[in-house]
């Protein structure tokens, strides 16, 4: 299996609660300062984090396997044709894991699934989406296909590349400058107007752009007011900054 799940740090656990919940998200795990929201499409972690500190209001990529030795075999099989052995089993702080690691150095961990099926309470439309920013996409967009997700065909003729998890979620590989992130988004499947309607009247500031590929939602992102100074961790893979607001895109066609 390979579901998305990256893991979200932030010292705002009521107002993320707030938003996952008018997302149309269903809490499935409540342990204190760790916390999981189902999607129809995928999961999302919330690690409660010191205000102020490094890793506060950062995203770490991520996703759920059902057997961690199988997944490290099968990942480093599919990529015995490009030279590379990205999966090594590992144990980390929250236990037995799998680190994977792009030719760019970044690295994320796949972790052994606690519980199985999506909630069926969540909204069906909503799909979670985890976003690798690196210099080298299509060296990022391999390891994807290494790890088993699935190529998604897309409009645009570039960089980019989409890829479906089988057990829900979508991970993209977009070219970008500087050092390897993570970026973390949805997308919705469905009417965009009455998510729109049902996150203000759960008190979300949301707006709205209009583009080539379709519409996309804005909404104000938690832990913006909190950024300050801090910078992250030596050893995160994510940016210096955190972004005012977050994107539900609509699902683009394929073609």
């Amino acid at each position: 299996m390979l579901r998305v799940r990256p893991v979200h740090f932030t010292s705002r656990l009521d107002q993320w609660e707030r938003l996952l919940t008018g997302l149309g998200m269903v809490r499935t795990v409540d342990d204190g300062p760790w916390q999981e929201f189902d999607s129809g499409s995928g999961r999302l972690a919330l690690h409660a984090a010191e205000p102020g500190s490094p890793e506060d209001g950062t995203t770490g990529f991520g996703v759920e396997v059902g057997d961690l030795a199988e997944f490290a075999r099968r990942t480093n099989e599919a990529g015995v044709e490009s030279g590379t052995s990205p999966a090594e089993l590992t144990r980390a702080d929250h236990g037995d894991t799998c680190r994977i690691t792009g030719e760019d150095g970044f690295s994320f961990y796949a972790d052994k699934a606690a519980h199985g099926a999506q909630c069926a309470d969540a909204d069906q439309a909503l799909a979670v989406v985890v976003v690798w920013f690196t210099p080298d996409a299509a060296a990022a967009a391999q390891t994807l296909r290494n790890m088993g997700a699935r190529r998604r065909p897309v409009p645009d003729d570039d960089e980019t590349a989409d890829f479906a998890a089988k057990n829900g979620g979508v991970l993209m590989a977009r070219p970008a400058s500087g050092p390897p992130r993570t970026g973390l988004g949805f997308e919705y499947d469905g009417d965009l107007g009455a998510l729109r309607t049902r996150l203000a009247d759960a008190g979300v500031e949301v707006g709205e752009t209009e583009e080539a590929f379709g519409r996309t939602l804005h909404v104000a992102n938690p832990d913006a007011a909190a950024a300050g100074t801090a910078s992250p961790a030596p050893d995160s893979n994510a940016g210096p900054h955190v972004p005012p607001t977050l994107w539900i895109s609509q699902r683009r066609a394929e073609g």
